[in-house]
């Protein structure tokens, strides 16, 4: 039985592993690389025949975890997709969407207007996505799921977004013997709002571990309500400027708008329009309210309020692209949340266009940006960045809020680590960038006296021998 890790080894994005049994051969996730060309041209080719899978185990909905999805299908994967039940809704949302920007995307690209290959044909189609939806095999929390006669699974709380899991996956080799593979996919920050805290699991032979924040920690919630509440008093008491916030879709801006309700019922912002501009946040704000049994205490009276709009500040979820471009011009008193959280496409680059050139502007990053993306470029201080075929000086002040992060931070990941009954017999820490991986890995063995490594991409591990 063999181990072979496709993505996220070594970076962020693009999350996927082979598992070949001898008998059968599945993929754990299937996610898009992002940030520029090279992770285009890595989206267009997989390192296996997709004819050959049997089926897909899917961690979560977002698309570093979920986006190649269609293109597997498009390119004759026929197999089971298994996901939770909030995932699978989440990406009867997501999956269209992401084919959309990709066609319109192509689109550009053939008119000269991006940086993308002219004549590339879109990565997959509107199409695609649906008959990929088609695929999907929704499956509750803590089911035990036999897929196949050598392989069952469980899909535990991952406490990352609605519907994240960590997948517990039993192997039963030829002689009959099993080897227990856990893979941890995003682990969320235990007590943060919306959904409840990552599910403990008590054993694994072989154990695949996220590393996104492996090398720092989070400030208290408290320190991070207090910096986000100063980014945008700063920047709206002036009356001058916009607050603009790139964030995933799904999980980021429910959570922001969590806070900003919560700083609001305390006195601690003033009065100004919040405007999401993102039709996916809205509809996946609508799939929250449809898994109440996902949730924690405070979120379904939360995300009610939300949609009724009836509350202060007053929230405007635009849908239209009329609307969206009439956001442009508001010149002052606004917090703009838009997708995507890395500012690799969507709408958030018209409002970068409108705002990140104005000093009296603030731009908030409340999520992590991967290497080679234009949030990151900004994050890393760049004087000026390209996009929609123009130079853009950065003249707004950048925040970076790690604390509102759905990533769980080094202690939090140590924490959940600390909760394992025995050593694996092999620990691989994945879906980090080289510093946050290797510092977890090093942790791990000095707090716990593991065995742990930080796998190269494609590399092969032998799951038998865990070694």
């Amino acid at each position: 039985m063999q181990l072979t890790f496709l993505g996220a080894a070594g970076e962020v994005t693009g999350s996927c592993y082979l598992v070949d049994t001898g008998e059968i051969r599945f993929l754990i996730d299937c996610g898009m690389f992002q940030g520029g060309g090279e992770a285009d041209r890595r989206n267009r080719s997989f390192a296996f025949d997709p004819r050959d899978i049997a089926f897909v185990l899917l961690s979560h909905a977002h698309i570093d975890h979920s986006g190649l999805l269609p293109r597997l299908v498009a390119l004759g994967f026929d197999g089971a997709i298994y996901a939770t039940r909030a995932t699978a809704d989440l990406l009867q949302v997501m999956l269209p969407d992401s084919a959309h920007l990709q066609e319109r995307e192509a689109e550009h690209a053939e008119a000269g207007h991006s940086g993308r290959n002219r004549g590339a044909p879109p990565l997959y189609t509107v199409e695609h996505a649906v008959a990929s939806l088609a695929r999907l095999r929704p499956v509750e929390y803590d089911e035990s799921v036999r897929l196949a006669p050598s392989v069952r699974c469980v899909f535990r709380d991952a406490g990352h977004i609605l519907g994240s899991a960590i997948l517990e996956i039993w192997l039963t080799a030829a002689g009959g013997n099993e080897t227990k593979l856990v893979f941890s996919g995003d682990l969320g920050q235990p007590g943060r709002p919306i959904v409840r805290d990552p599910a403990p699991i008590a054993e694994a032979d072989v154990l695949l571990v996220e590393s996104t924040y492996g090398d720092r920690n989070h400030k208290s919630l408290a320190a991070t309500l207090d910096e986000f509440a100063a980014a945008l008093n700063e920047t709206l008491a002036t009356g001058k400027g916009n607050v603009v916030i790139p964030a995933f879709a799904v999980g980021r801006t429910q959570e922001i708008l969590y806070f900003i309700a919560e700083l609001a019922s305390q006195g601690r912002i003033g009065s100004f329009a919040v405007y999401v501009d993102s039709p996916m946040a809205l509809a996946a704000t609508r799939v929250t309210l449809e898994h109440p049994e996902v949730l924690d205490r405070d979120a379904a009276t939360l995300t009610k309020w939300l949609v009724s709009g009836k509350g202060k500040p007053r929230v405007h979820f635009t849908e239209t692209l009329e609307d969206s471009m009439k956001i442009n011009s508001i010149r002052s008193g606004a917090v703009i949340i838009s997708a995507s959280g890395m500012c690799e496409g969507g709408r958030i680059r018209h409002h970068l266009r409108y705002n990140l050139s104005r000093p009296e502007c603030a731009i908030v990053f409340v999520g992590f940006q991967a290497e080679g993306t234009l949030g990151r470029r900004i994050v890393d201080g760049a004087a000026t960045v390209r996009f929609f075929g123009e130079e853009h000086p950065v003249r707004a002040k950048v925040y970076t809020i790690g604390g509102l992060s759905a990533h769980a931070d080094r202690e939090a990941l140590l924490g959940w680590l600390g909760g394992f009954r025995r050593p694996p017999r092999a620990t691989w820490v994945v879906h980090g960038e080289p510093l946050a991986a290797h510092s977890l890995r090093d942790a791990i063995e000095e707090r716990f006296g593991w065995r742990a490594a930080v796998p190269a991409p494609r590399q092969r591990a032998s799951l038998a021998s865990a070694g």
